[in-house]
């Protein structure tokens, strides 16, 4: 069934999210960061990692796949873009509202863009998140490619920054419980249904991890510095291997990034950038 191109422009129902500080400290640990961060993980003077953004964010994402009656196993996580109005309070009840803004005929799928805003009790926006979902076998239906050709492409320079960081071999296990419970992240048999020899990590997980690098070498290891981060979603890291996140800066508030698995030198974000406090 060709997907449904009336879905451009409706709004997603709202989702409400009421959250503390033991799913701030949880979603530091699904993201890597542990005693040697303590501000992540411990109650006094802890802080929000910004990109704990996309949790309160996410049903739009899930809820696009009902909406539109689109087959989970065939949808990828392809792009990802937070932008972050004000810093997370370690406790709070918030309401997103998600819009699909686009659908983008790639050929050997669809791509679906998806906006959601996600205010607090104040009616006070707190972030913005795109998400891009590549929808395998939808594509060939003659409409509009969209935004093509390279963009955030790292210098021809060795990258002024870099952080190694190891994931545990549990990693997916625990990031899943922030919310995404798709089976992909677990599951050895979906993952084979879905084409991998084995459980993947959630892209997003990565890029939490990602965030955390950008954080400790252009934020001074305040999080509230991190301002927004814009990402493709080009390859796989399996639970266990190491992310190793390549980082140039072109501006005062620019950041090219790349990561990559230092096992198997597969680059796992690309076309990337983070936008971090003058």
């Amino acid at each position: 069934m060709a997907i449904d191109l009336s879905l451009v422009g409706q709004k997603l129902p709202p989702t409400t999210f009421e959250y503390d500080e033991r799913d701030v400290i949880l979603y530091a640990l699904g993201v890597g960061a542990g005693t040697d961060e303590l501000q992540y993980v411990y109650e006094p003077g802890l802080k929000v990692i910004p990109t704990f953004g996309v949790v309160p964010a996410f049903p739009a994402l899930t809820s696009l796949v009902t909406v539109g009656k689109l087959n989970p196993v065939m949808l990828l996580h392809g792009e990802q873009r937070l932008e972050v109005k004000k810093p997370f309070p370690t406790k709070a009840k918030v309401t997103t509202v998600g819009i699909v803004k686009a659908i983008y005929d790639k050929g050997r799928g669809a791509l679906v863009v998806t906006d959601a805003e996600t205010k607090d009790e104040a009616g006070e926006v707190i972030c913005v998140n795109t998400f891009g979902a590549f929808i395998r076998g939808e594509g060939g239906f003659g409409g509009d490619r969209g935004p093509s050709g390279p963009k955030n492409v790292p210098p021809e320079r060795a990258p002024d920054e870099v952080v190694e960081m190891k994931t545990l071999p549990q990693q997916a296990a625990i990031y899943r419980l922030s919310g995404d419970r798709n089976p992909l992240h677990i599951d050895p048999n979906f993952a084979k249904m879905a084409g991998y020899d084995k459980p993947i990590l959630h892209g997003l997980c990565s890029f939490g991890h990602v965030a955390r690098a950008v954080i400790q070498k252009y934020c001074g290891d305040d999080p509230d510095r991190l301002k927004g981060m814009d990402v493709r979603f080009s390859g796989v890291v399996f639970p266990g291997e190491t992310i190793v996140t390549e980082m140039w800066k072109e501006s005062g508030t620019q950041i090219i990034l790349q990561a990559k698995t230092k096992e198997r030198g597969e680059v796992v974000l690309s076309s990337a950038v983070a936008t971090v406090a003058a």
